[in-house]
């Protein structure tokens, strides 16, 4: 009997563009890795999922071909991304019957033809009935706030796709900005950097790496140097080059000026009476990007408000989503509602 439950649990699913986070209905989170695969070129099968198939990103040969299917927050490759969702799935069950309730969150800007498309992918993977949750909502709800209370409450969610920014009150999203800018841009900008300024190529990995361990919003106490690899753009040979936390926090400029900017739009837009929770409650940051140094300082000295850094951000809107999955009665009220075709 106890088997039988196992197989027909219910799954929440984080399916962001930087990792993939999998709650199983009694058992917790079970799953984080990266929402990476790696592919035969010609067969399009998959051959290696999340951590593995990160592992030889940017070491691949000609026939394996190594992806990321989410893009912004959405699906970019529906085939290989409902392969990758399968896969998951697999991964943390013995079997995969279909009798399998999926929720998913998603980005607040998301299309309908996106939300078609994510739900398609789960329902192909094995799920009989898919529901959907905005990232705010979810986050919110992961990190302990009451969401059907009668208070504003500002979340800032800063994935690898998007930036999802919202003013919850009532079980419901009153005002809301997502913005395709987050740490996939702010690797990007880094990547950039190099190119321009030190005529150096590195790898998505490499500049991941450096925007966790020197990237900063603000001035650091002590400023950091570190050296980095990669390939010299004009002798087209492995080079080293020295940079400081102060020429990445240039290079991350643009990126963090265009979050704070939204940030203080969605302020502008937000009813009185609900600005008025928000001067007490403040801002909370969810997601990985709010681990970037500072950016809770620069927040706060922009917009005069209190902003706290939620504990363990990267895994808040799955916990959300785990607790709308624990208690489905209670919190069905903020999935998406479905449109008539």
């Amino acid at each position: 009997m106890k088997f039988f439950n196992f197989l027909t649990n219910d799954i929440a699913m984080d399916l962001g563009t930087a990792n993939t986070l999998i709650y199983i209905k009694g058992k917790g989170i079970v799953l984080n890795e990266p929402s990476i695969v790696a592919f035969d070129r010609v067969t399009k099968k998959i051959t290696k999922i999340g951590n593995e198939a990160k592992e030889i990103l940017g070491r691949e040969h000609g026939d394996i071909r190594v992806s990321r299917p989410m893009r912004d927050g959405v699906i970019a490759d529906f085939e290989i991304a409902e392969g990758m969702i399968r896969a998951f799935i697999k991964k943390i069950s013995s079997s995969t019957l279909s009798t399998r309730r999926i929720v998913i969150a998603v980005p607040s800007g998301v299309t309908e033809v996106e939300k078609r498309a994510v739900r398609d992918s789960a329902e192909h993977a094995g799920a009989k009935e898919v529901h959907l949750i905005f990232e705010p909502m979810a986050a919110a709800i992961g990190i302990g706030l009451d969401v059907g209370a009668s208070v504003g409450n500002m979340v800032v969610d800063i994935g690898g796709g998007t930036t999802e920014i919202a003013v919850i009150s009532l079980a419901g999203i009153v005002q809301v900005e997502s913005v395709r800018i987050a740490g996939d841009e702010m690797n990007n900008a880094i990547m950039q950097f190099f190119k321009k300024n030190h005529n150096l190529l590195i790898g998505e990995r490499t500049a991941e790496a450096i925007k966790c361990e020197v990237g900063s919003a603000v001035p650091l106490k002590e400023e950091i140097t570190i050296q980095v690899k990669g390939r010299d753009l004009v002798g087209g040979i492995p080079k080293t080059t020295e940079v400081s936390s102060v020429e990445i926090r240039e290079a991350l400029t643009e990126n963090v000026t265009q979050i704070v900017e939204a940030v203080k739009q969605t302020l502008e837009r937000t009813p009185p009476e609900l600005s008025a929770d928000l001067l007490d409650r403040g801002i909370m940051l969810t997601g990985g990007g709010a681990l970037l140094k500072g950016l809770d300082k620069r927040l706060k000295m922009e917009t005069e408000l209190p902003v706290h850094v939620a504990e363990d951000p990267l895994t808040a809107v799955v916990r959300g989503v785990g607790k709308a999955v624990e208690n489905i009665n209670e919190y069905s009220r903020v999935f998406i509602r479905k449109r008539s075709y």
